[in-house]
């Protein structure tokens, strides 16, 4: 019997104080604290880790390869486990993901300092530049305009940004390596082609002044043209630029590419 109740009494401490760690990350006052939180997107294809200059299939025998990958996120924001949105200052709420500009493993950080300390759920991000930032003109868009402009991510001002250039070759059955390239972004006012996606994490991501958590982004750049709709080479895919019939396409689907693989709080 007393070794029974002497069970029974750990095993109450043990769930005890189970509960009150995880209640830690919730019960701490965190009110005028902040710290850094790094989004680290790793671009791949299906199962593959994307690398220059490699041949990948299609759903329907066609294949590509690439020199240059980009694309613009902007917007980023993050909901905590009380339903309060923190959204990164606009001004500096864009940023161009380079393939070419990934480390040793194809990753690309982009670290947000000064964001609320909080438990963090999920994270919102648009793809590309939306009409509001878009009308604040030229002299609105503050240092990213130059930074857009020398990474050749526009058209002109006029035109707009370009969202996500992709630039290689593809082959089907009966052609080999031919031009390859997608543009595509919004036209300037007269179409929107921007797209938000929002993105739950495996487990609650912990801002504090003493965390810099990660969060890895994983982008299956096969969904560019095997998202929500698969789409073609043949048909006219292979040169995407403003066509406002396949830029509204290529939208959708890359909006469809991106997932959360895991989190790092430490």
């Amino acid at each position: 019997m007393k070794l029974f109740k002497y069970t029974f009494a750990l095993l109450a401490c043990a769930v005890i104080t189970a509960c009150s760690s995880d209640d830690d990350s919730t019960s701490d006052d965190l009110s005028g604290q902040s710290g850094a939180l790094i989004l680290k997107y790793d671009n791949g294809v299906g199962d593959q880790d994307f690398i220059f200059g490699t041949s990948y299939s299609k759903s329907n025998s066609e294949s590509f390869k690439l020199d240059n990958l980009k694309y613009i996120i902007s917007n980023v924001r993050f909901t905590d486990t009380n339903g309060n949105i923190f959204e990164y200052p606009a001004e500096d709420n864009a940023f161009i993901i380079d393939e070419s500009e990934g480390n040793n493993a194809g990753e690309i950080y982009v670290t947000l300092e000064n964001v609320d300390a909080a438990d963090y759920v999920s994270v919102t991000f648009g793809i590309g530049i939306d009409q509001d930032r878009f009308a604040l003109g030229a002299e609105g868009q503050g240092d990213f305009l130059d930074l857009a402009d020398a990474e050749e991510m526009m058209w002109s001002w006029a035109s707009g940004y370009k969202f996500i250039r992709l630039d290689g070759t593809y082959s089907t059955s009966t052609m080999i390596d031919q031009p390859l390239n997608v543009h595509m972004g919004s036209v300037g006012t007269s179409l929107d082609n921007y797209r938000e996606v929002t993105l739950s994490f495996p487990n609650t991501v912990l801002v504090r002044t003493d965390k810099s958590p990660e969060v890895h982004i994983k982008a299956d750049i096969a969904k560019v043209f095997d998202g929500s709709t698969a789409v073609n080479f043949a048909d006219g895919y292979d040169q995407v630029h403003t066509d406002a019939n396949e830029t509204p396409v290529i939208a959708t689907n890359i909006s469809t590419m991106f997932e959360v693989h895991h989190v790092h709080n430490d």
